[in-house]
């Protein structure tokens, strides 16, 4: 039997957090414009941020706990600065939007900087709130959770101008997702063990640069989307994708280095469709490909479903098990003027010694789509039968199947890029 005492006890307890939480909250509602405030330390219950331009930062003790509940902050007012605080144990209903920190619409120009945020469902959700700065958190999921019953690092819900920037995400479900959100910088984030780093569906006009993503089954999800630039990022040692394309137009990936992805690998033995592709297109027409690396992976490049009109050069494709994937009708010429793309198993020469292949590297012959339809034929690969099948696809164009040609290949790996390979 509890004594009457403890009851007591406890009852004045939580009486006590009760009235902090009032008063804290109170305190907060009665800043001026402009003012800044330091929570105390110690554990704080949620709080909501209503007054417009104050700056709140947190002694290096405090704990914003929101006990497993909602939000553990919400911010609704604009110009509000939140920084330097430990966010936990928020709420876990993914339909409810819980987060870590709730940015509602009203909070333009606020900013959520240097917090250090676990829990189970969002960390940072951005609510249609324009022109947000999310810089230098570090945001971690609950891992006694699946991956799919996670939410988001940072959720980006039509948001326009934000600036999401350098940081450091880990098993949630995706780390930055992006949806119908326009106009939007994500520069310098590090995303590790995760469903996809970054993840766009239909969101236009982004600058996605200087990112990484390690351990991830997809580094960079981009679909539905268009204009999107996708500059000096990397994928290292991600699972299914280093970059998946899904239905995105009139883009530029640029100086992008996607390296070791591998997926399908059981006892040594491949699994035919299962590969992990540095890069997978789908259905993705007039995109721009220059001055990427893409290496140790099982497929470089996979094409398909109408992925054509795309420029491809100036890129460097090294030591992948199979180095482009493409089946379809029609020739796709990766070339621009005089510039194509290296190749590490490039077997042609350079009489001239320009720099440039004497004879086209052609990765997608009647050969290979053999082996693509019947792996088990791999046994034949160096046979004076598949010798003879090349041969005679060289002798008689007229049964030569369409694929990817490049009608000069680099003989050297572009020199920005030489210093990525080991």
């Amino acid at each position: 039997m509890h004594s009457p005492l403890r009851y007591g006890v406890a009852l004045t307890v939580a009486l006590l957090s009760l009235t902090a939480h009032a008063d804290l909250q109170e305190q907060l509602d009665a800043l001026e414009p402009g003012e800044a405030f330091e929570l105390p330390a110690g554990q704080v219950p949620s709080l909501a941020i209503r007054v417009p331009g104050v700056t709140v930062s947190c002694h290096p003790d405090t704990v914003i706990d929101a006990g497993g509940q909602g939000n553990a902050v919400d911010i609704i007012a604009e110009k509000v600065t939140l920084s330097g605080c430990t966010v936990r144990n928020w709420g876990s209903d993914l339909n409810e939007l819980d987060a870590g920190i709730f940015v509602a619409r009203e909070a333009q120009e606020a900013v959520v900087e240097n917090n250090r945020l676990e829990g189970p469902a969002f960390g940072v959700w951005l609510d249609a709130t324009p022109d947000v700065t999310v810089r230098n958190n570090h945001i971690r999921g609950d891992t006694s959770l699946r991956s799919q019953d996670r939410g988001n690092g940072i959720h980006l819900f039509n948001t326009t101008g934000a600036l999401i920037e350098g940081n450091d995400i880990s098993q949630t479900r995706d780390a930055i997702y992006i949806e119908t959100a326009n106009h939007n910088t994500l520069r310098g984030n590090v995303m590790t063990d995760l469903r996809y780093g970054i993840h766009y569906m239909y969101s236009m006009d982004n600058l996605l640069e200087n990112n990484i993503t390690r351990g991830t089954r997809t580094g960079y999800a981009l679909m539905q989307s268009k204009r999107l630039r996708v500059i000096n990022n990397r994928s290292e040692n991600d699972e299914n994708y280093g970059i998946l394309m899904n239905f995105i137009t009139q883009s530029e990936l640029r100086g992008n280095v996607v390296t070791g992805v591998s997926q399908g690998q059981s006892a040594g033995v491949s699994i035919d469709g299962a590969e992990g592709k540095a890069v997978f297109i789908y259905n993705s027409l007039y995109n721009t490909f220059e001055g990427n690396l893409f290496a140790n992976s099982n497929i470089g490049i996979h094409l398909t479903a109408g992925s054509e009109d795309n420029e491809v050069f100036g890129n460097a494709f090294v030591n992948n098990q199979r180095q482009v994937k493409y089946v379809a009708t029609r020739t796709q010429t990766w070339a621009k003027e005089d510039s194509g793309n290296y190749w590490s198993d490039y077997l042609g020469w350079d009489r001239d010694q320009d720099g440039i292949g004497d004879v086209p590297y052609e990765p997608n012959d009647n050969v290979d789509r053999l082996l693509w339809k019947y792996p088990e034929a791999k046994v034949l690969m160096f046979s004076p039968a598949v010798d003879t099948l090349r041969w005679v696809q060289e002798a008689f164009p007229v049964v030569k199947a369409a694929g990817v040609s490049d009608p000069h290949p680099l003989m050297r790996i572009p020199e920005p890029l030489q210093s990525e390979i080991r």
